[in-house]
């Protein structure tokens, strides 16, 4: 028996103030699934994963988690129903020391002791980093440093801004590869992206957002195939 979505928007609107950017998003993540949201900057790809975050709220439409509707619902319920969210930039503390960077996380429930197990079991090069400030690490590190922060927490869904950002093309594969195990691990995952190359191998399913509306869904070989390459990012 097919369960259903695990995360579902229906008609979605949002916006800042009284501008909208988001016009009616319809996306259905199934459990296990990695969705690629994908297009240019400025279509609406943030948006859509901060009103996922309960960071922004829907003015209509219908946000449901599990077949059930969660609008209004705070970004820190949310997290504690199991959504965890990475955004654009990493969001690590840099003046704080890995290990510090993890016990913030605990304000989910998770020990320190199990965010440090989680850490540093997947990526031992934290483990040798514990005492050093985030901050000084290359872009990669930052990065494993803010899935381990998430992976700790134990979520049902990930949602991920544009991990590629500021990385080198190597470093972004090695992540992407990191993201496909955990999706083969049974993670639930939306993952932002505007250059789609480098999350389409490790895709389910890719949806192309244009001007605050998700224009078109599908598997990520035709979807690769149909789009001209200034979607796609090169």
């Amino acid at each position: 028996m097919n369960p259903g979505p695990l995360l579902e928007l229906a008609g979605i609107r949002a916006g800042y103030g009284p501008i909208e950017v988001l016009h009616g998003v319809d996306l259905v993540l199934d459990p296990g699934a990695v969705v690629a949201l994908l297009g240019p900057n400025g279509g609406g790809k943030t948006t859509t994963l901060k009103v996922c975050a309960g960071i922004q709220q829907a003015t209509s439409g219908e946000f449901r988690l599990a077949g059930r509707a969660v609008n209004g619902v705070s970004a820190a319920d949310l997290a504690r129903l199991g959504v965890c969210s990475i955004p654009e930039g990493r969001g690590v503390f840099p003046n704080l020391t890995v290990r510090e960077n993890l016990w913030i996380a605990t304000g989910t429930g998770a020990s320190l002791a199990e965010l440090e197990e989680v850490a540093y079991t997947r990526f031992p090069i934290l483990g040798q980093r514990r005492t050093q400030l985030a901050g000084s690490m290359s872009g990669g590190e930052q990065q494993m440093l803010a899935l381990s922060r998430a992976l700790g927490t134990r979520p049902t869904v990930l949602l991920l801004d544009e991990l590629s950002m500021g990385l080198a093309p190597r470093i972004v594969s090695q992540i992407y590869d990191i993201v496909g195990e955990l999706a083969a691990e049974g993670l639930s995952i939306l993952v932002a992206e505007q250059f789609a190359r480098a999350v389409l191998p490790i895709a389910t399913s890719a949806a192309l957002m244009l001007q605050g509306r998700v224009v078109r869904t599908g598997n990520p070989a035709e979807i690769e195939e149909e789009l001209s390459t200034s979607y796609l990012g090169g």
